[in-house]
């Protein structure tokens, strides 16, 4: 005798889904860690870079090397500044709350017309 055939289809295993969105945690976790690892890097880097500074300044006779080296220090100051207040802002973290944004905003605007006309 034949076994019955099943008239249902075999439900859907929610495991992929529940990896998938495991791995893609995962990868935000890492990229986390490198960032923050980057800004430690970057701030230590800005505070001996800093006290080099501090070390040239006081130095009573600046030579043409000294000035120049002050130069070159003021510039990676200025990048490393730079770095660091990028790591806080990125077009990734402000993406969704601007799309957002624009489509409610563009949507208050058609519902702004539309009871515009209506009413007058």
């Amino acid at each position: 005798m034949k076994p019955p055939k099943q008239s249902q289809p075999p439900a859907e295993n929610p495991e992929p889904d529940f990896e998938q969105e495991l791995e893609e945690v995962e990868r935000s976790l890492l990229s986390l860690k490198e960032r923050y690892n980057q800004v430690q890097r970057d701030r230590l880097s800005k505070a001996q870079w800093q006290q080099r500074l501090n070390q040239l300044n006081h130095n009573k006779h600046q030579t043409p090397e000294i000035k120049a080296e002050l130069g070159h220090i003021k510039q990676q100051l200025e990048m490393l500044e730079v770095n660091l207040e990028s790591q806080l802002f990125s077009w990734g973290s402000l993406k969704k709350p601007f799309w957002q944004a624009v489509r409610f905003g563009g949507m208050g605007v058609i519902i702004g017309w539309i009871l515009k006309s209506c009413a007058g």
